[in-house]
């Protein structure tokens, strides 16, 4: 059953879902490590159904819970304005492209966890603009990679807000290692200076975002993987979906008809990168034998920078245990998006012959392999299909969830991260939270998220409440079983599926259902409406 439930009374059901949950948290302050990957697909992870080797994030997820049906905002930088303040990007106005400051009346996640005793740190990308990125961002120390270009040469760096010098690729560092290198050395300064005091580290790896970058070691491993092709590869991966009891539906239809806008021609592809580079998902049978060989080594590639974030995450978790706080360490795992099908060419430039994941090199995982990558699910980030929104949601916590292996099918969003990391933090919730500058009549939207706490043991009997997706065009909502959705290259056509029965959008039943259709449109176009006005408030 449907309930039409005011959005503005999602805010209050969270906090009623917070002071009912509240017992169910240890009295002492968890640590908070969040991590984010970076276009990572929504199969990529062996426990959600991937044959790339990642044991650690696969160890957490059999000491924690996996969600199914978690949303992100299908693109970098929204997901991340989501994270860092608790509200939908276009709430806050954020678009790093623009150039817009955070609204006078917002306080960032780690300035309230600081609040309440928390240390703040971060280790990665950014992606955000801001006026600092540190000190106002509330972090003790970090390290902020805002080039996401290079893997082995990043040119734009800041710690603690100050810019490093450019990378020299001769002194052998690699992105990935490196950021788990500077966490780890933050969480040991912690423990040296401040171990009475909880702390919050947010971990943004650039992995496996383009361009293809990996160690050869890592590469190595993966040798022939993927020589019989993305057909194959999502037939294993659905199979193991299915025995880990995460999806049993169909395929999503490969739609080779659908392309970045801003991705290169195939002519440029052939030209600038390679003749066996694609820019269309087709058939892997229709693909000649230089074609096969060449996306072949790019999902090589692809599989070793997964693989060595996963070995990285070790590293970091590792020092956690040897710090003495394995056990009251709040690990979340999440990817900012699905897998992309943009081919592009930027940064150091391609240079044509260079081999497969070296710094010369300038390869994107194209939509082929993404449409693998984000098995069983239409479409790629930027696209509010499923395969642009759906990723892995991993969530442990030895010793506040009891809960090992399990489960959640409820549908969760990247806005109920900041709810629940302030609701285990003691800081949720807030009679002032992020009002004090406005007036009663002029206040904002509160919160849209819902603490996951209750879900720490088990689904959660919440009404149905609408996800709003937009991003570039790209437009979506869903509610309860029903989600409508469109294109931003068919602008004005709204899609409408069941999800409960089709969660691979193969089946459109805007016809077959126009009252539900118009029903949920006018929904969106309301959010859109008061969204805006939240983003206009000085």
């Amino acid at each position: 059953m449907v309930h039409r439930l005011p959005l503005i009374r999602w805010a209050l059901i969270g906090c009623v879902t917070a002071a009912l949950s509240m017992a169910q948290v240890p009295k002492a302050q968890p640590n908070i490590v969040l991590i984010l990957a970076d276009d990572l697909g929504y199969s990529d992870l062996g426990s959600y159904g991937g044959e790339i080797q990642t044991p650690r994030l696969d160890a957490l997820a059999e000491n924690g819970l996996k969600f199914t049906q978690f949303y992100n905002t299908g693109r970098c930088w929204p997901t991340r304005a989501v994270l860092m303040t608790g509200y939908y990007a276009q709430q806050v106005g954020i678009d790093p492209r623009i150039g817009k400051e955070w609204p006078s009346w917002l306080t960032l996640l780690a300035p309230r966890l600081n609040a309440v005793g928390y240390r703040s740190y971060t280790s990665g990308k950014w992606h955000l603009h801001h006026t600092s990125g540190h000190e106002t961002a509330g972090f003790s120390r970090s390290y902020q990679l805002r080039d996401h270009d290079r893997f082995f040469s990043p040119e734009r760096q800041f710690e603690d807000g100050v810019p490093l010098p450019v990378t020299k690729r001769e002194e052998g560092k690699y992105t990935t290692r490196d950021i788990a290198t500077r966490a780890i050395e933050y969480l040991g300064e912690h423990a040296s200076h401040d171990d009475d005091a909880p702390f919050f580290l947010y971990l943004a790896f650039t992995s496996p975002h383009f361009p293809l970058h990996a160690l050869p070691e890592d590469i190595a491993k993966y040798k022939g993987r993927y020589d019989a092709g993305w057909d194959e590869l999502r037939q294993e991966r659905k199979a193991r979906l299915k025995e880990l009891e995460i999806y049993e539906g169909e395929l999503a239809y490969m739609r080779p008809d659908v392309i970045a806008p801003w991705s290169l021609s195939q002519e440029e592809l052939e030209e600038q990168i390679d003749p066996g580079e694609l820019g269309n998902a087709i058939p892997w049978s229709q693909l000649n034998a230089v074609q096969r060989e060449f996306q072949a080594g790019k999902m090589e590639v692809h599989a070793a920078m997964v693989d060595r974030m996963d070995q990285e995450i070790g590293r970091v978790m590792d020092h956690v245990t040897a710090m003495g706080e394995a056990d009251n360490t709040l690990v979340i795992f999440l990817s900012d998006n699905g897998a992309t099908a943009e081919q592009i060419n930027r940064g150091d430039r391609h240079t044509v012959g260079a081999p497969s994941g070296s710094a010369d090199s300038y390869l994107a995982l194209g939509p082929g392999w993404s449409t693998a990558a984000n098995t069983p699910f239409a479409l790629h980030k930027h696209w509010n299909h499923e395969g642009g929104i759906s990723t892995p949601f991993i969530v442990s916590w030895p010793k506040g969830i009891e809960a090992r292996g399990e489960l959640r099918r409820v549908p969760a969003h990247a806005i109920d991260v900041v709810p629940t990391l302030l609701h285990v933090a003691k800081a949720w919730p807030q009679a002032n939270y992020n009002r004090r500058k406005h007036p009663p009549a002029e206040q904002p939207h509160p919160l849209p998220g819902l603490s996951l706490v209750g879900a720490f043991v088990g689904e959660p009997e919440w009404l149905d409440r609408p996800l709003y997706f937009e991003h570039s065009g790209n437009r979506a909502l869903r509610l309860g079983d029903w989600k409508i959705v469109m294109r931003r290259d068919n602008l004005n056509r709204w899609e409408l599926y069941n999800i409960a029965e089709d969660r691979a959008e193969r089946n459109d039943l805007a016809l077959a259902q126009p009252v539900k259709l118009a029903q949920l449109v006018q929904m969106w176009e309301r959010q859109e409406v008061a969204f805006d006005l939240d983003a206009a408030r000085p």
